[in-house]
């Protein structure tokens, strides 16, 4: 069996010269379900007692690095391919192959858990500003000797966040049927806030049910108590208060108006006005949709500009990448903080400023292959004041197969001419410079991957794609046609 060491993370933190540096020879993946056991987890814990031979034919090298899971997000719209689910073969920085992918009534270890509410707790390796998290499971009848795909699936439910790290929300409440019982699968889709991915875990439970239906008992939560404010700025802040028991999600209110609903006990507010004074109150929602009295209400007022910026910010904290490839590196980092906002961050390599941007990730291209590069990043304050400098991030890029180069955004391409860009193989069409292989026709894809869909990508004849879980071929050159509804493309 072929193994592929695909963004296989290797991390070291030493002190160089008093700046902190870490090593990360590829990408470094971010989180799975820990309970009950997802199948990449659960094969990291079978190789203590299967051995390690065993578990790596069964499982695949996600044993070495259940985090990581990763494809992009929207599911089910997007994600992985049906067939690829409980891989994510084909997506980013995972280190999986399709035996993930197996079938068989018996062929996988399962947790036992019971219809009705039931806790799902994740393990974070990057605790990523997070939009969500959602669950799916198999329905009735599904059946275990097929692949995974969509059309297998129930939505669950999901479990909502406000954008700030994935580290304050762990665990979560999620309501299986009654009408299951025996081996069923559940899909827990994590989706990270400011890039375009996602994680993927799929969990092999063994249902205890009596296949009935009973209406769910309907408890009113408490109110929420001890509702305060903190890291107050110019535009933001962060609203807390105490958990509730029986709550699936809270309903939070600014000025009366509801602003956002979330799964844990905490709310970060942005885009305020400053020197301004607003009110907030938050109702929790039960797990059969109850509410609760509003908390008593509370009253912030943001900082105001005009008062002396005289502090710098905190440094960035976690520099890491998102996924390497011969000549990118995707980095992110943990968001800095200042008692009137952040504006901005830089982003240097090798000493030298590369970028500036509001998120706490940037994308670095154009690099070489098989090349070290040392990354830092620093936080820019609303009044300009710079903070120190983040940790030393060093990461090495992929080696480009023998015989073959990267590509060079300043170097001139004719047709015919082959390079390695994203990790896969292209080959010119025709003269061109400057255009990003995995965005312009004037490139043809030679990797036998397909990628998903883009809007403004255009198309050959003969070129694939996947859109919403499934494969479609084009017939002739197209751009902005959308492979369900347009004649231009076929199913595969």
């Amino acid at each position: 069996m072929k193994k592929k060491l695909v963004g296989f993370v290797l991390v070291s933190s030493i002190i160089l010269g008093g700046v902190g540096l870490m090593n990360a020879e590829e990408a470094n993946a971010h989180g799975y379900v820990e309970k009950p056991a997802a199948r990449g987890y659960q094969g990291s814990l079978d190789k203590n007692t299967m051995g390690w031979s065993a578990a790596m034919e069964k499982y695949g090298m996600v044993i070495t690095n259940p985090q990581s899971l990763e494809f992009d997000k929207g599911f089910p719209q997007a994600g992985p391919a049906d067939g690829k689910i409980a891989s994510a073969e084909g997506g980013k920085g995972q280190i999986t192959d399709s035996v993930m992918d197996s079938t068989g009534m018996n062929r996988w270890t399962k947790s036992d858990i019971n219809t009705g509410l039931n806790i799902f707790t994740w393990h974070y390796t990057a605790p990523h500003s997070t939009t969500k998290w959602h669950y799916y499971m198999t329905k009735v009848g599904w059946n275990p000797e097929k692949p995974l795909a969509r059309a297998d699936f129930d939505f669950l439910g999901e479990v909502k966040h406000d954008g700030s790290a994935a580290s304050n929300n762990k665990s979560h409440q999620i309501v299986v049927p009654e009408n299951r019982s025996g081996y069923h699968v559940i899909l827990a889709v994590w989706d990270v806030a400011d890039t375009t991915n996602a994680f993927y875990n799929v969990i092999d439970v063994n249902v205890k049910g009596n296949g009935e239906v009973t209406p769910p008992t309907e408890v009113v939560p408490e109110t929420p108590t001890n509702v305060k404010a903190t890291e107050v700025t110019t535009s933001s802040l962060k609203l807390t208060w105490s958990p509730v028991t029986n709550t699936k999600e809270y309903n939070v209110y600014r000025d009366g108006k509801k602003v956002g609903t979330v799964g844990g006990a905490q709310f970060n507010d942005a885009n305020l006005s400053e020197n301004t004074t607003y009110t907030y109150q938050v109702e929790a929602v039960g797990t059969s949709g109850e509410v609760s009295e509003k908390s008593t209400a509370v009253k912030v007022t943001t900082q105001s500009s005009a008062v002396e910026d005289d502090q710098k910010p905190t440094a960035p904290t976690n520099v890491h990448s998102m996924g390497t490839t011969e000549n990118t590196v995707d980095l992110m980092w943990t968001k800095a903080t200042h008692f009137l906002g952040v504006k901005h961050y830089e982003i240097y390599r090798d000493g030298k400023k590369v970028g500036t941007t509001e998120k706490t990730s940037f994308k670095d291209t154009g690099l070489k292959a098989n090349t070290t590069y040392n990354y830092t990043v620093k936080a820019i304050s609303v009044g300009g004041n710079v903070s120190e400098t983040s940790a030393v991030f060093s990461v090495k890029t992929k080696e480009a197969p023998s015989g073959q180069t990267t590509w060079d955004a300043d170097k001139v391409y004719n047709g015919g001419d082959k390079v390695i860009f994203g990790d896969l193989e292209y080959e010119a069409k025709w003269w061109t410079k400057g255009d990003r292989p995995d965005k312009s026709d004037a490139w043809k894809l030679l990797s036998d991957k397909v990628l998903n869909w883009e809007t403004s990508k255009a198309y050959s004849g003969g070129d694939k794609v996947i859109f919403q879980g499934k494969i479609y071929k084009a017939k002739w050159w197209t751009q902005g046609n959308e492979p369900a509804t347009s004649n231009v493309w076929v199913l595969n």
